[in-house]
């Protein structure tokens, strides 16, 4: 990530118009993390997959049919590429608005 306290205002917003951008192009996602699980996991015979994520602060855990586990694995990158962009936006956000206020003290 970029170092915040060396950019100027117009870095920000550029940086920030470029966020939106990116999170135009997010497909589908869903929270949570795919593990391989076995049956008998000592002789790792049985492999099934689940998928476990909190929802509305519920935790959750679903089996995955095998046909589905890449459809799955890329939905969850998504969203965890999502959750990067809106943390990133946020920060560029905070340290835009302490830049303005800062600028507007300065120039009373």
């Amino acid at each position: 990530m970029i170092y915040m306290k060396n950019l100027k205002l117009t870095q920000i917003e550029k940086r920030v118009e470029k966020i939106k951008r990116e999170l135009q192009n997010i497909g589908q996602m869903r929270p949570g993390s795919l593990t391989c699980q076995y049956r008998n996991p000592k002789d790792k015979t049985g492999p099934f997959y689940q998928l476990s994520y909190t929802h509305k602060m519920k935790s959750r855990t679903e089996y995955v049919r095998p046909e589905y586990v890449e459809q799955l694995r890329k939905q969850i990158s998504e969203y965890k590429r999502f959750k990067e962009l809106v943390e990133e936006w946020i920060e560029f956000g905070i340290q835009h608005s302490k830049m303005q206020i800062d600028r507007a003290k300065k120039d009373k």
